[in-house]
């Protein structure tokens, strides 16, 4: 299993339930919105853009009877081939194999051939995969899902099905309800008020890497990455420099921008979720660096803690 840490509540309700949730599907199908909205926090960074989430991050949410440990894995890759795609793959492989229930993610549109990817990897004789359909909030008729439902049944034995819509907060203690049921009975592994296992410094270099991916669009390919280079803090503030990180001498412009326009916004907009995140004032710095092939060398990856 995943190691456990934090503190653990001296004492419980009979029957309470925890244990390790997997959220699984194709890239950009709305895994990380799903688990930030069921948790209340933002602990998974999201964008239109496939490979966002790139670590196995831990969502916390504490209900009377149940502890839900969230695992948000990063979408199967397929197209891309290189050492960090590769290492993402392996981490669905081994989450599937260490959690108590699986949440199978795909949109209320139908199925994709990347969820038919996906799905393969599961065990055919698996009790504990929910489907969740998402994105409801895209179909017109509610009865149209009938159909995508028994299809869905014909394709995996789920344990349950059920249609939620992540961005509208729909349907949301539904799919709680159904994971609580595949949890083992337990004490809490987490103290009640955590909500991830992610240090401020990691979540922050994750913000700083979602706004670079939303302003970017598809100007820039994937090959971007965020070290946080100091750290700070006091009571009232914290001083941060962090360096964005490119493959290509060809992509610093494209990051820096007009002027320098583009990174100052990128810097603007991390800087107040920093700031909302840690609850004080936040004076950010952005440097642009380039690091050759960084995604397909195993010793850069290492360094950048894509372990």
């Amino acid at each position: 299993m995943l190691a456990a840490s934090g503190s653990l509540r001296p004492a419980v309700a009979e029957g309470f339930r925890c244990g390790y949730v997997a959220v699984v599907g194709r890239p950009n199908v709305g895994k990380s919105t799903l688990i930030n909205h069921i948790i209340g926090e933002k602990v998974s960074i999201t964008s239109k853009k496939p490979q966002t989430t790139r670590n196995r991050v831990l969502g916390v949410v504490t209900k009377p009877m149940a502890q839900f440990v969230f695992v948000d894995t990063p979408g199967f890759q397929t197209k891309v081939k290189t050492q960090l795609t590769r290492r993402m793959n392996r981490s669905v492989r081994s989450t599937l194999a260490e959690v108590d229930a699986v949440v199978f993610v795909i949109e209320a549109l139908g199925w994709r051939p990347g969820d038919l990817e996906v799905l393969s990897l599961l065990p055919r004789d698996a009790k504990n995969v929910i489907l969740a359909v998402n994105k409801t909030d895209l179909s017109k008729n509610r009865d149209a899902l009938l159909p995508l439902m028994a299809e869905s049944m014909s394709r995996y034995p789920f344990t349950a099905i059920v249609p939620v819509s992540a961005e509208k907060n729909r349907q949301l203690d539904d799919l709680l309800a159904e994971i609580e049921k595949l949890l083992p009975e337990s004490v809490p592994y987490f103290d009640p008020d955590l909500f991830t296992d992610k240090s401020p410094r990691f979540l922050a270099a994750e913000t700083i890497r979602e706004k670079a991916f939303r302003l970017l669009g598809d100007e820039l390919p994937y090959g971007i990455a965020v070290t946080i280079d100091k750290w700070a803090e006091t009571d009232e503030e914290a001083t941060i420099i962090a360096t964005l990180i490119v493959e290509r001498e060809s992509h610093k412009p494209i990051v820096i921008g007009e002027g320098g326009a583009k990174l100052r916004e990128i810097s603007r907009l991390a800087r107040a979720d920093i700031a909302e995140m840690l609850g004080k004032r936040v004076y950010l710095e952005v440097w642009v660096r380039v690091r050759r092939g960084w995604s397909d060398d195993v010793k850069a990856l290492k360094t950048l803690g894509y372990d």
